[in-house]
């Protein structure tokens, strides 16, 4: 929770990780006098990779809530600072109030929203769950992010440092490459061909000598390629 760049009791700034980059998440909870969305407003920050801005904003606006056919002078105020952090309202995959009402005086009315990272291709929609709300007045909110298969190797060759196998492996490259030819490399194809059999000859002598080994958090390799 990054309170020193956000420091207001209805505004939670959260950093995760995602490899190397840092992505933000932003939950906000705007009462009726709309605190939070004034603060974003009057507070000058240099906010970046917002990935999310989400919550109960308070406001009835006929762009999201289908049953109101009204306009609120926050919408525009709740734009502009959604467009400073390059997000973009989120449609649902089905409409449905998010906040139910008490009583039969007042209807049920759309006051959650999501925003979402206006470059995404990962995701842009979310679901409303007005079944999962149990005893509460608003109604859950999920966004699906796709995770993406990937190869993971658990083995790998290897050659044991100080070993036959890597004595032999450096007694067989090492003439080979002082035989190497570069006086004749004038061009970028040239270059590139030498540069091309270099190294099927590196493979071939490594796989010549080195082993199958299983991967853990202490392997020291010579080489990152798979047998």
């Amino acid at each position: 929770m990054q309170n020193d760049i956000l420091n207001h009791r209805d505004i939670l700034y959260i950093s995760f990780f995602n490899q190397e980059s840092i992505l933000f998440l932003i939950s906000i909870y705007s009462n009726l006098s709309q605190s939070a969305l004034k603060y974003l407003k009057d507070t000058e920050v240099n906010i970046s990779n917002v990935l999310i801005m989400t919550s109960d904003f308070n406001i009835r606006d006929s762009i999201w809530d289908l049953n109101y056919p009204h306009y609120s002078i926050y919408r525009d105020t709740l734009f502009d600072i959604t467009d400073s952090f390059q997000l973009e309202l989120s449609q649902p995959t089905e409409y449905f109030p998010t906040r139910y009402s008490d009583n039969d005086r007042n209807s049920n009315s759309v006051l959650d929203l999501v925003f979402l990272y206006l470059m995404s291709f990962e995701f842009n929609s979310h679901h409303i769950h007005p079944n999962w709300r149990l005893s509460s007045d608003h109604a859950p909110i999920s966004i699906d992010i796709p995770i993406i298969d990937k190869h993971i190797s658990t083995k790998q060759c290897s050659l044991i440092t100080g070993s036959n196998k890597e004595k032999h492996f450096l007694k067989e490259l090492t003439p080979f490459i002082k035989r190497l030819d570069i006086s004749f490399i004038q061009s970028i194809d040239i270059l590139k061909s030498t540069v091309h059999n270099l190294s099927i000859n590196v493979e071939n002598i490594w796989l010549k000598y080195s082993k199958m080994v299983n991967i853990t958090k202490h392997s020291k390799v010579w080489w990152n390629k798979e047998c």
